[in-house]
């Protein structure tokens, strides 16, 4: 389920109301957000689509706890999230979000494995604990032939899918995608968006994805479009993926 009218119930995964940002520039107050309602429940893929500037970053920043909103509510998995301190939300993001960008952001000196480790050397794990973690994700995303090469020994497409294997390792709630196949070609961008649709279908996972490819938001099982600062349903696409995912 997946509403935009407030209405959603407590069983929301994630719920957001009457959620506001703005931004002041040059002295000038700029209004991104304007009372946004959201709820999502568990297991879903939802895109989130609209001109660049309507706000589809900051929405996704603001429910990953990278940012506060000037006004309004999020609540994930029963947790407020919009007042928690910094320290509180930082551990909050590491045990909720699972974050997928469209650059990769892996560390070059480091392996598939050792970059996929990262997150797990905040934890309690063992050694051979993580060891099993990494190793699951890894085959997962089909990688596990390739988990002792380095980055740049590696396609686009794969050092995507080790950002996803990164970004799932930890077993997070849900996971934040910020175009994801933007900097992929056609096949790259098919095999992630195959591979996210998975994590949804088979493992439950729910996924919240930004995009400017209508066709790469096809893939997901709603899309909604930001405009004037609110949430509004979007419509189906067909077709095949656009090469480089998105403008």
């Amino acid at each position: 389920m997946v509403k935009v009218d407030g209405s959603g119930g407590q069983s929301s995964l994630i719920q957001v109301r009457d959620l506001d940002k703005t931004y002041s520039r040059g002295g000038q107050p700029i209004d991104v957000l304007q009372g946004l309602n959201l709820d999502v429940s568990q297991g879903e893929f939802v895109a989130f689509m609209g001109p660049s500037g309507s706000g589809k970053t900051t929405l996704l920043n603001l429910l990953g706890g990278l940012d506060v909103p000037t006004r309004g509510s999020i609540t994930v998995a029963g947790d407020e999230i919009t007042h928690m301190s910094s320290s509180k939300l930082t551990e909050w993001r590491a045990r909720h979000v699972g974050f997928i960008f469209q650059m990769y952001n892996l560390i070059p000196v480091l392996t598939a494995y050792q970059n996929v480790e990262l997150p797990l050397l905040l934890t309690k794990l063992s050694k051979a604990e993580r060891r099993a973690h990494v190793e699951t994700v890894l085959s997962i995303v089909g990688l596990a032939d390739r988990m002792h090469h380095f980055p740049r020994q590696l396609s686009g497409g794969q050092e995507q899918r080790v950002t996803i294997a990164r970004a799932i390792v930890s077993d997070p709630t849900f996971l934040l995608c910020d175009e994801p196949t933007g900097d992929l070609d056609r096949k790259s961008a098919d095999e992630v968006m195959a591979l996210l649709e998975e994590l949804v279908a088979t493992h439950h996972k729910t996924v919240l994805m930004v995009t400017h490819d209508p066709l790469v938001a096809a893939r997901a099982q709603t899309t909604l479009h930001l405009e004037k600062g609110v949430l509004v349903e979007g419509k189906k696409y067909s077709g095949e993926i656009a090469a480089g995912g998105g403008a």
